[in-house]
């Protein structure tokens, strides 16, 4: 039987892939250019039992979504730039309360204001450190329409599967480009709901690490109760300030994420066997990249692509793996050199990291690219 297909932009499949996931609230503020997202939720999650709601700004969003998952279900915000600026206290109180929940962040040139319909690649470092504090993030990057589908998928599986706020930050490029995209069959692409207690509510606590770096996590409005706050807290949700506690706590937060990040790390390497020279690229620029690649190869030029598709965490084991047999790395993005600064964090000085940076709104072209490979040779 042919499978469903349908032409798309990158931020409608983003909406349809949190539908396929089980996603039944989203709560969001338009931005552009992440607004699709929400048009595209508005008409959906009715049909399947969901509840849409545009909050007065991102704040109010944040707190919406963070609210709807404490009751047990699946949730989604989608915001931009100076949107995902402002969400950024709730999702530090999301990472401390371990609450499950996907954040689209459809990247915009910035700061501020910035250039609303043109595409950048400089929130990566927001996902990162935007909030205060010691905590883990997960962020994948999307290159094409179908990822933004299947991203998604997996952002909500990481989500409930860790408890912990997952972001998918395609370009705008990315979230406004329209391809083919294939629906998969229910059940064909794996999705995994949170882990229920398995003690009686009396017995239950929200952070009893006896069962493990990720607790149950039980639905509000069921016959548990316990106590949610932004305060270090106890395995019973309650406030402590007890220092062996507070460490372990924040330390067990951290572990839960680092200690699993083989399993949730993904990247594409193309040509890079016996590469002299590794482009490093995500998003809409990793589509020049490989185009530039293949060009060098023609000219005899052994260029090779490291695709990133979890920028965090970031493979910095098999990049400096890599670094002791190359030339040189290349990054190309739409940043002042945020992606080239984490490659050379973690090579160690073996080879040389050289940057292409666009801020200015233009995408990263295939010329640049290959210009700069021949520069190695």
């Amino acid at each position: 039987m042919a499978k469903k297909v349908a032409f798309l932009q990158g931020n409608e499949a983003a909406a349809h892939g949190a539908i396929y996931a089980g996603c039944k609230f989203f709560g969001g503020y338009p931005i552009t250019p992440s607004t699709e997202v929400a048009e595209v939720m508005s008409a959906e999650l009715p049909k399947v039992g969901g509840k849409f709601i545009q909050m007065e700004d991102e704040i109010g969003a944040m707190a919406a979504v963070i609210g709807a998952s404490l009751t047990g279900v699946k949730v989604l915000t989608a915001t931009s730039g100076p949107g995902l600026s402002l969400k950024q206290e709730n999702i530090g109180y999301a990472c401390i309360t371990e609450v499950p929940c996907v954040i689209i962040d459809v990247m915009r040139g910035g700061p501020s204001t910035g250039m609303p319909t043109g595409p950048s690649q400089s929130d990566i470092m927001c996902a990162k450190w935007g909030t205060h504090g010691d905590h883990a993030t997960i962020a994948l990057m999307p290159a094409s329409v179908q990822e933004c589908f299947e991203m998604t998928v997996k952002a909500f599986n990481l989500a409930e599967k860790y408890r912990v706020p997952v972001f998918v930050m395609p370009d705008e490029i990315v979230g406004h480009m329209r391809e083919r995209i294939e629906f998969p069959e229910p059940g064909e692409l794996e999705v995994i709901d949170r882990a229920a207690p398995t003690v009686p509510p009396e017995q239950y606590k929200p952070y009893d690490t006896q069962f493990g770096d990720v607790p149950p996590l039980a639905a509000f409005g069921s016959d548990y109760r316990f106590h949610v706050t932004g305060l270090n807290k106890m395995a019973d949700g309650f406030p402590t300030t007890k220092a062996a506690v507070v460490q372990a706590e924040e330390e067990r937060q951290v572990r839960k994420v680092e200690a699993n990040k083989n399993e949730i790390m993904e990247w594409e390497e193309f040509m890079c066997e016996d590469a002299d020279v590794i482009v490093v690229a995500f998003g809409s620029t990793s589509r020049s990249a490989r185009f530039a690649v293949n060009e060098a190869r023609k000219e005899g030029v052994k260029a090779g692509l490291f695709r990133l598709k979890t920028f965090w965490p970031f493979p910095e084991e098999r990049l400096l793996e890599l670094s002791k047999k190359v030339k040189a790395f290349i990054t190309p993005e739409m940043s002042l050199g945020m992606c080239n600064g984490v490659v050379k964090g973690c090579i160690e000085g073996n080879a040389p990291v050289l940057g292409i940076y666009h801020v200015d709104g233009e995408p990263v072209n295939p010329g640049e690219i290959l210009s700069k490979i021949k520069e190695v040779k």
